[in-house]
């Protein structure tokens, strides 16, 4: 799966990703400081969910209505590199195909994904 991945996410996640085969564009080697809503048209424009630990994306898509591919919020303070890779790339490989279109929200405990639309 093509995926845009936010500055915010540890580069551990990134190559944990494309060792399992994702098409990752990871903004901090592509665009690095580019502003959120920047970010997040990049990621629609190439049809690619975000993939984030940024919160204000939140804001974009719920109170700003901004066009969006998917969006999954990593929630995942405390835990080494190495869990948080592990748990995305789980999360990916059960649930991917449902992050298109959605916002979801990957803690330790739990994976909730939202469907919206976009005007």
């Amino acid at each position: 799966m093509k995926l845009v991945v936010d500055e915010s996410v540890d580069a551990g996640i990134v190559r944990a990703l494309r060792l399992e085969g994702h098409e990752v564009l990871f903004v901090d080697e592509i665009a690095p400081g580019s502003p959120d809503v920047r970010v997040l048209a990049m990621a629609a424009d190439h049809a690619a969910p975000l993939v984030t630990a940024d919160k204000d994306f939140g804001e974009l898509v719920f109170r700003q209505g901004k066009a969006h591919f998917g969006v999954l919020l990593l929630r995942l303070y405390g835990l080494r590199e190495a869990e948080k890779a592990e748990l995305v790339v789980s999360a990916m490989r059960s649930h991917g195909a449902e992050f298109p279109g959605a916002f979801s929200v990957l803690t330790p405990e739990t994976l909730r994904i939202r469907p919206i639309t976009t005007a």
